[in-house]
């Protein structure tokens, strides 16, 4: 997808028509750049999911190293930038008999996102935890929030992005961007840069190496992010 040719057969003698004025000025040639506007970054086909759902349960997919509580929580940005980008499916645990289980059977399926080095504008996360929400917001001023070997298990996640270098269907065990490998076969895409503007995620879980917030504020409120 991201190198695709635009060269076509020619079924008769007709010449090919020249090229384009602004190719024979030499504009330079846009490959691996992908770009998608207000619409989730990446949609696992659900048929793959359906039948890899019972391998991920029995051999322990990879993801988060902790059993989730179960209560999603939203992030909003307002910029995101990353070097070394990875994605793909997965699936989050709950503990035995968890009350926020509901009839998921403990289990959540989700989007993994890996980023190597990240920045982001105007963080915010919010957490609903029944009739009031626990607010933290950072990097608001001229310092943005910064993380390395940052993930996010996620069931939504939209924004305008960009990738440099993108490379979709690759197989989850030859991941080499991040640093984070999925499951033999399981279906993954990775990139050498992601840019996402005014990114909204649900998420689950969220780990880091590092994690940087400048004039972090933690609070209660009547509304989330």
């Amino acid at each position: 997808m991201a190198s695709s040719s635009d060269a076509a057969a020619s079924t008769g003698s007709t010449p090919e028509p020249p090229e384009s004025d602004t190719a024979a000025q030499g504009a330079p040639e846009r490959r691996g750049r992908v770009r998608l506007r207000r619409t989730a970054v990446m949609a696992v086909p659900a048929t793959l999911i359906a039948a890899t759902l019972a391998i991920m349960t029995a051999q322990g997919a990879l993801g988060v190293q902790f059993a989730i509580s179960g209560l999603p929580f939203t992030v909003t940005a307002t910029n995101l930038n990353g070097t070394g980008f990875e994605q793909f499916g997965n699936l989050d645990n709950m503990i035995k008999n968890s009350p926020n289980a509901g009839d998921t059977g403990g289990q959540v399926l989700v989007v993994t996102s890996a980023i190597k080095d990240a920045t982001l504008t105007k963080l915010c996360q919010s957490v609903n935890l029944g009739g009031t929400n626990l607010l933290i917001t950072a990097g608001d001023g001229a310092t943005p929030v910064t993380a390395t070997d940052l993930t996010t298990d996620s069931t939504e996640l939209s924004g305008d992005a960009e990738f440099n270098n993108i490379e979709i269907g690759n197989d989850g065990s030859k991941l080499n961007k991040a640093g984070v490998k999925a499951r033999k076969g399981m279906f993954s895409q990775q990139a050498d840069t992601v840019h996402i503007a005014n990114l909204r995620q649900t998420n689950y879980a969220t780990t880091a190496g590092v994690f940087k917030l400048p004039n972090l504020k933690l609070r209660f409120s009547d509304t989330g992010c």
